[in-house]
């Protein structure tokens, strides 16, 4: 029997007052699933630790000095998910708008945080089941609170960058959270082929093909050398 490692999330703080900083640091520590990445004060701060980490949730104080909670998140091209902090409960509305996974009022219950958290971790856990290929044309991507359905079809390759992969298709490109790894488990190996670390293709979309590159779309794609021996295309 395969026992699984224990699902490990790693969250951050963005909060410019110390005691709510420290009960919020004091709740996540009670919890074995959250892994506290760091605390800050300010959005400055927030942006280089979601640069570097992998963060799946921000604990975000609305009335941060220099830039406001919600300003920052609006300029934030893909936020983990957020739960916000404050004291003010007349910004619950935006917040709803801007798809936060739930809204603490301070001083903040541990009950409350326990909900919140539990909203958090049903939406990564369907995250999880993410690809789920509802039949063999189409995948299901989970991107935040919404499914995008990509037809298989349509996809001409698939670039990962970092953390994110780039879902080249006929009419669009679409971008996920997720590593490139996750999405080739769910793909059908005989439509679909990992040439490099970097990229999945779709065989049928191949131009020009070489011992070192393949052509699709017109764009010139490297083929690794460690993935050469296994590529059957």
């Amino acid at each position: 029997m395969i026992h699984q490692a224990p699902k490990k999330y790693n969250c951050i703080i963005v909060e410019d007052e110390p005691i709510a900083a420290e009960i919020l640091e004091t709740f996540i520590s009670r919890d074995s699933e959250l892994n506290l990445v760091g605390k800050c004060t300010d959005a400055v701060h927030a942006s280089s630790l979601l640069g570097i980490h992998q963060i799946d949730l921000m604990f975000l104080d609305l009335h941060l000095p220099v830039i406001k909670g919600f300003d920052f998140l609006k300029k934030l091209k893909n936020p983990p998910l957020v739960i916000v902090t404050t004291a003010y409960h007349q910004y619950a509305l935006e917040g709803y708008e801007l798809d936060i996974t739930d809204y603490l009022l301070k001083p903040i219950p541990y009950d409350r945080f326990v909900n919140a958290v539990g909203k958090f971790k049903y939406l990564m856990e369907a995250e999880d089941a993410l690809l789920e290929i509802a039949e063999r044309d189409y995948i299901f991507i989970h991107s935040g609170k919404k499914q995008v359905k990509i037809i298989l079809q349509d996809i001409f390759y698939i670039e990962s960058l970092r953390e994110y992969i780039h879902i080249h298709t006929k009419t669009d490109t679409f971008t996920f959270k997720m590593p490139i790894s996750k999405i080739e488990a769910s793909l059908n190996p005989s439509m679909f082929a990992r040439i490099h670390k970097s990229y999945i293709i779709s065989k049928p979309k191949i131009e020009v093909k070489s011992a070192a590159v393949v052509q699709i779309k017109g764009k010139k794609l490297p083929i690794g050398r460690t993935y050469k021996p296994f590529i059957d295309l």
